[in-house]
């Protein structure tokens, strides 16, 4: 058999079940950037303005380790570039990851890609297919931001810049899932060492782009390649070879790798664990445990360094902000009307809980993950019962979340007390802050339990309500969408602490609605078939 035979089908098959979530990744991916850029104008009018903002932005090593170097920032496209490239080459690298590994790993851990290969498809046909759904899912992103900053009156060269980093990083990244996948036995754990490289990445440019001595460490970052192109600020078209260059390497290697294992084993093989288990470990509680420790720990490290992060950047805020009456007016619109650094705490408390949202969503998920495994029927045929397991995952999903919060809170406050003095007034301040969205942080936890209790089929789905609640929150204010459109998350209900009064009305009705939901969820799951 031809070792790419089958390509096409299996090409065909993956686009048929992402139809859902891949062209929200790409589209909404794709015109963030022009759906702001028309803004930048009315945030910065003048001159004096658009100075400030430049000598605020190129003189704060925290900023630029948060959004990298400010090349130009006179132009709408300079500052668009700056504000947006590395964080949405990010989100697209991360649909390039969960992409690859859910058509190559996760096929092999569920059986099928072995019933195929035993008949209709060649060696290399999942590998390729899957690198070729998430390579046409790269370029369609970039397409699609060029076109609407083109549209939206930025010169036409910049915007091309912009689009090809954009879509080389979901390239390079798409390789690098290709290669985890072939080291390792399981779809997670692939998915883990893939989002370890490019939160190394990560690092790399931040550091890199902060400390001046060392930014060379920048140019060692795939994540730091778009930002170097320059767009809308004297493109560098050479720099472009680079992520080019390392996608055809780790492709390369990533073929390289499969041709030295079977299908379903690893290069690291895993290795068996005892025939008996520990006393411990004999309780559907203990399996959860065992199920979800490494993400949550994960989860658990983000959220302190990134709680640390915009802690560090509280007390300069306003340098960032330079003299913009209107960009202050949309930090209150975000964190509530207020001064200027509570209401940028409020907002960040709201990014928070809205990230740790889409950990429930993950959490939840799980359960599904072990369900179409084939795990959870053999599991349910002993004393175990439904509710008892389904009880064990979302004591992670749940108060998982609020440790999450903790967390961040607890680091943001830390750091932000660090900078002006006050400790002890600014932890428990931002302790606050992050809890009071726990009860919107539940009802995305509730929909989603809802989803796989009721219509199973349709679970993955819940990724859609917690990405949509996250771009309206990050984008609504900025795009000055109506209020009915920001009233849609739930994070729009809860109080903005520490800028505003906390008022118990709204989190008792968020309270409410994921009680309902959860219930309504459980006792889906509880009637429901398995499978």
């Amino acid at each position: 058999m031809k070792p790419f035979a089958g390509t096409w089908h299996l090409v065909r098959l993956a686009l048929r079940r992402d139809r859902l979530v891949l062209p929200i990744w790409v589209v909404l991916i794709g015109i963030i950037p022009a759906a702001t850029a028309g803004l930048y104008d009315q945030l910065y009018p003048d001159a004096a303005g658009r100075a400030s903002l430049t000598a605020g932005a190129t003189g704060n090593p925290s900023v630029a380790l948060l959004y990298g170097p400010a090349f130009d920032l006179s132009t709408a496209g300079g500052f668009t570039a700056w504000r947006y490239l590395t964080f949405l080459s990010l989100f697209l690298a991360l649909a390039c990851i969960f992409t690859v590994t859910r058509h190559t790993r996760q096929e092999e851990e569920t059986g099928r890609q072995e019933l195929l290969s035993s008949g209709v498809t060649g060696r290399y046909t999942a590998l390729t297919a899957s690198l070729l759904v998430a390579g046409l899912a790269s370029p369609a992103t970039g397409l699609i931001s060029t076109v609407a900053l083109v549209v939206a009156g930025l010169p036409a060269t910049g915007s091309i810049a912009f689009g090809l980093g954009l879509a080389l990083s979901g390239w390079v990244f798409s390789a690098v899932a290709a290669v985890t996948a072939q080291l390792v036995e399981y779809s997670r754990t692939a998915n883990g060492l893939a989002c370890a490289v490019l939160g190394l990445a990560f690092l790399l440019r931040g550091v890199g782009d902060s400390a001046k001595d060392i930014s060379w460490l920048s140019w060692l970052s795939p994540l730091g390649w778009g930002a170097q192109v320059r767009p809308f600020a004297g493109e560098r078209w050479a720099v472009l070879l680079l992520p080019l260059a390392a996608t055809v390497v780790l492709c390369g290697l990533a073929y390289r790798l499969l041709t030295r294992r079977d299908v379903g084993l690893s290069v690291f093989p895993s290795r068996p664990g005892p025939a008996v288990a520990a006393p411990g470990l004999r309780s559907p509680f203990a399996l959860a445990w065992r199920l979800q420790r490494g993400m949550l720990i994960g989860w658990l490290v983000g959220f302190a360094l990134s709680g640390a992060l915009f802690g560090s950047l509280a007390a300069g805020i306003g340098d960032v902000v330079g003299g913009s009456t209107e960009v202050r007016q949309v930090f209150e619109r975000m964190g509530g009307a207020s001064a200027l650094v509570d209401a940028y705490l409020a907002a960040i408390a709201g990014i928070t809980g809205m990230i740790a949202a889409i950990y429930t969503v993950q959490a939840n998920l799980r359960m599904r993950s072990e369900e179409t495994a084939y795990r959870l029927e053999p599991l349910l045929a002993t004393r175990v019962r439904r509710l008892q397991w389904a009880a064990s995952h979302l004591v992670f999903s749940l108060f998982g979340s609020a440790l999450l919060l903790v967390v961040a809170g607890t680091a943001a406050g830390l750091l932000h007390g660090l900078r002006i003095g006050d400790v002890s007034g600014q932890v428990p301040s931002m302790l606050g802050a992050t809890l009071a969205q726990l009860p919107a942080v539940w009802v995305v936890a509730g929909i989603s339990v809802l989803l796989f209790g009721l219509v199973p089929k349709y679970a993955t789905t819940s990724w859609s309500v917690a990405s949509l609640s996250l771009a309206i929150a990050l984008y609504g204010p900025v795009l000055n969408l109506p209020q009915p459109v920001l009233d849609i998350s739930p994070f729009t209900h809860v109080p903005k602490l520490p800028s505003a009064t906390l008022t118990a009305t709204p989190m008792l009705w968020l309270t409410g609605i994921a009680v309902v939901t959860l219930v309504v969820g459980l006792a889906g799951f509880r009637r429901r078939d398995i499978g």
